[in-house]
């Protein structure tokens, strides 16, 4: 027997295309309107969003009447463009009257009125960032008012006290501060030349032996190195010999003294043996002194040859030039010992900037190759401007105990060039850059809001705000990257 479908998969295929059918009409139409005053939630999180216009605003609608408000940042500051419809066909911007007020954390209500312009009606205000307000819009057409409200959010976060104390995150007051006009200038370190010394040999002869590296430590009287030399056997012998010459002239000046004061002998032989003891003593004094000026003692132990080269100071070898066996010039620079207790620092300074630097100044030096910075004294400018820089050169005597500013170390000088009172500004540790804005996040009872600034002087702990934050505000100051960070993970958007 031949079977047939029966009457009820026919029904089912029927109310299936049926419900295909309306699925595809409804897709091309906009989302349902909200009511005359367009109360609801935010855009992003809300099922009753106004539907978007042709020109990517929001369009809302009041029976046949309708208006899309837009905001227009191509090429100009954020500016509030309007379109008006009347049954779906655009209206001329002549015939609607709009105003619009907005609403922003800690902010007075903003009224922007509007003009026709070409084909619609534009704000006589800039939409200052960030667009997070609430906006009610005002219209009037053909008699009657109409009346729409929105919200949208942007760069914003909510956070309990609770929340902000466990995320580390201080808060602080805009307001009055003192700020310290800063110059940075460029420099590098230096040896201190008041307490760098060069060790020659000052005789020539050959090097024995060498006791210490480059790098060493070493303390004054320390022996650097040994050497001989033929020319000082010569001055020793002749120092030895002026010493028993002055003995025996001593001794006979003594035994003349007697006799003359005995009456056995004349006086004229006794006078003869006071001046030739007298010559005696200056020939030895003038032997001992030449041996002094050497740095060399007159006595060698032995060796006549054999002298020391010792340190004159407490420091570091920081240079050496000398190795056994070698034969040395009285002129040559074998040893150059610093001490590194305290180095200078110079530093070019281009004649605009001169007034801003004086002998005495207090400046802090900072190290650019790594985290380090210490206070210091200018104790010299230079007085004249190089002919090829036209530049003079700063010196600042930095302390050194632990031998951290090592001589070559280029730095950064910050001359404090003057000070000044300002009217706002905020801790320079809370400045975050969020998109192309430096800000600062305003706290408004439970939210925390980017604030675009206008930053002005600066240093090391405040910064001027110029426009965007107003005296009294409070503002995430301490882990303030902690909210950026939270805004990140919102994914949170320029909406317009």
């Amino acid at each position: 027997m031949k079977k047939h479908p029966s009457w009820l998969a026919i029904l089912a295929v029927v109310i299936l295309g049926v419900a295909l059918a309306w699925a595809i009409l409804q897709k091309g139409k906009p989302a349902a309107e909200r009511d005359e005053h367009g109360h609801g939630e935010h855009e992003a999180a809300s099922e009753h969003a106004p539907p978007k216009g042709p020109h990517g605003g929001r369009l809302f609608k009041a029976g046949s009447y309708g208006l899309e408000i837009t905001i227009f940042e191509d090429g100009v500051p954020p500016e509030f463009r309007l379109y008006a419809f009347l049954d779906g066909k655009p209206l001329p911007p002549t015939a609607s009257t709009v105003q619009v007020t907005l609403e922003r954390l800690g902010r007075p209500a903003q009224l922007i009125r509007f003009k026709p312009q070409g084909d619609h009606l534009l704000g006589d205000a800039a939409v200052s960032e960030p667009h997070s307000f609430k906006v009610t819009i005002e219209a009037l057409h053909d008699g009657k008012t109409h009346r729409f409200a929105y919200e949208q959010i942007e760069a914003r976060v909510t956070m309990s006290d609770a929340q902000l104390k466990e995320a580390g995150i201080g808060l602080a007051v805009a307001g009055p501060a003192r700020i310290d006009s800063q110059l940075a200038l460029l420099g590098q370190v230096h040896y201190n030349g008041d307490r760098t010394v060069q060790v020659v040999p000052r005789l020539a002869g050959l090097v024995e032996s060498v006791s210490v590296n480059a790098g060493d430590l070493v303390r004054k009287g320390q022996v650097l190195a040994v050497m001989s030399s033929p020319s000082l056997a010569d001055l020793r012998a002749e120092g030895l010999a002026a010493q028993r010459r002055l003995a025996l002239a001593r001794s006979t000046h003594e035994r003349e003294k007697k006799l003359w004061e005995e009456k056995i002998s004349a006086e004229q032989d006794y006078l003869q043996a006071r001046v030739a003891w007298q010559e005696a003593e200056i020939a030895e004094q003038r032997l001992r002194q030449k041996l002094a000026h050497l740095g060399i003692a007159l006595a060698g132990g032995g060796n006549l040859t054999g002298f020391e080269l010792r340190s004159p100071i407490d420091g570091v070898v920081t240079d050496k030039r000398i190795s056994v066996g070698q034969s040395l010039g009285e002129a040559d620079t074998v040893f150059t010992v610093s001490d590194l207790s305290t180095v200078w620092v110079d530093v070019p300074v281009a004649a605009q900037d001169l007034a801003a630097v004086r002998t005495g100044q207090t400046v802090r030096v900072k190290a650019s190759a790594f985290d380090a910075q210490a206070a210091g004294v200018i104790t010299h400018v230079s007085a004249l401007l190089g002919e090829q820089t036209r530049t003079a050169t700063a010196r600042i005597v930095l302390k050194n105990p632990d031998g951290l500013w090592r001589p070559g170390l280029p730095v950064q000088v910050d001359v404090t060039a003057g000070q000044a009172e300002v009217p706002v500004a905020v801790r320079l540790d809370a400045i975050q850059t969020l998109r192309d804005w430096q800000v600062v996040f305003g706290r408004y009872s439970q939210h925390l809001e980017a604030r675009p600034l206008e930053l002005g002087r600066r240093d090391d702990r405040f910064v001027e705000v110029l426009s965007g934050l107003n005296a009294g505000e409070h503002y995430a100051a301490g882990n303030s990257f902690v909210i950026k960070a939270e805004l990140g993970k919102a994914g949170a958007s320029h909406d317009h």
